[in-house]
């Protein structure tokens, strides 16, 4: 059994926890950014990594102190090395190097999109390799055929905005706040789905990526109109949302076949997409594996989770591995059109 140290600050949460390789999580603390940037209606990059950079060692001796652990029990220290907001990811990474250091313990430098990607088999020993995933989370909307470690091939991505983002803004726009998804998908509960007419973009085309863009501006031009109650736009936009992930999906599993449909990402919290997943993967004789909700959303545990992935295969990173902005995870995928030339 091997000990990892993780730390997330990639964006707007920072987080610390203590994983071994049998996927004890011995202790972990998330710190949330929400009253900071609640005024601004979104994160604010520079706001975000003051606040890391305040947060992250409380966190730490948090972490330690509940785990009864110290540097030196640890085998590995991991860290988001991106993509995400490069102020916060330079808090993580550059303390995950100054404690490795100290302590003379390899550095593990991780995409923060691997750690989505392998969170589902933080809590489910069972799920093995190969498994189609949609992973959707306020930055990314892509279908990945994750084949190992390290291992992933694009099948589709969003070209312009992520589904996370186009909850977010729609939310804003229906006066919700920040974090607009959860409260959207609330206020979906007693709106009628097919109130109001959306638009499904991109479903039933051939191209196999995302588009949400549209359907948020749809949502801003209806709100605008007065016509319509907020409960009932909400409800069909997340309807619209859904119908858009299961075409999109179908498209994938008609050309590519794994045994388990896997969702991760903080939009897997969504409840509804969660059951209209399971009943697509109940349609192709999948397996279905959703992450507990404290899995999906950014978290530490994932991230020395996919440390644990990586220890066990020997790989480790030097101490002037450098922070990115983007990272793909599958840097071999074409090119695509729009925005989704960043994934």
């Amino acid at each position: 059994m091997s000990l990892i140290l993780g730390i997330e600050s990639s964006c707007d949460e920072t987080a610390v926890a203590l994983v071994d390789t049998d996927r004890v999580i011995h202790a972990e603390r998330i710190a949330s950014q929400v009253d900071e940037h609640a005024p601004y209606g979104g994160v604010v990059p520079e706001i975000a990594a003051r606040a890391h950079a305040e947060k992250l060692t409380p966190l730490l001796e948090d972490v330690m102190a509940e785990a009864g652990a110290s540097l030196n029990d640890c085998d590995a220290i991991a860290a988001t090395a991106g993509p995400g907001l490069i102020g916060g990811v330079m808090v993580g990474l550059v303390s995950a190097k100054a404690l490795a250091m100290a302590s003379d313990t390899p550095l593990l430098a991780i995409n923060h999109l691997e750690g989505h990607a392998l969170s589902p088999r933080l809590a489910d020993a069972s799920l093995k390799f190969p498994y189609m995933l949609l992973l959707v989370s306020g930055g990314h909307c892509q279908i990945l055929l994750v084949e190992g470690v390290g291992q992933y091939r694009r099948l589709a991505t969003t070209i312009d905005d992520a589904l996370g983002e186009a909850f977010d803004k729609s939310a804003k726009v229906l006066g919700l706040g920040y974090p607009g998804g959860p409260a959207l998908e609330k206020l979906a509960l007693d709106g009628e789905p097919t109130a109001v007419a959306l638009p499904r973009p991109l479903k039933g085309s051939k191209e196999p990526h995302f588009s949400f863009a549209g359907l948020k501006s749809a949502v801003s031009r209806a709100h605008q109109s007065g016509d319509h109650a907020d409960a009932d736009l909400a409800a069909s936009f997340q309807q619209a949302a859904v119908e858009c992930l299961l075409d999109r999906l179908r498209m994938a599993l008609a050309q590519h076949s794994a045994p388990a449909l896997v969702v991760a990402g903080g939009v897997a919290a969504n409840k509804a997409i969660r059951s209209a997943l399971e009943g697509l993967a109940a349609e192709h004789s999948m397996r279905f594996v959703a992450p507990p909700l404290k899995l999906c959303t950014d978290n530490a545990a994932m991230i020395a989770w996919a440390g644990c992935e990586r220890l066990a295969l020997g790989r480790f990173d030097s101490l002037d591995f450098k922070a990115r902005p983007r990272w793909p995870l599958d840097p071999d995928a074409e090119t695509v059109r729009g925005a989704g030339v960043k994934a």
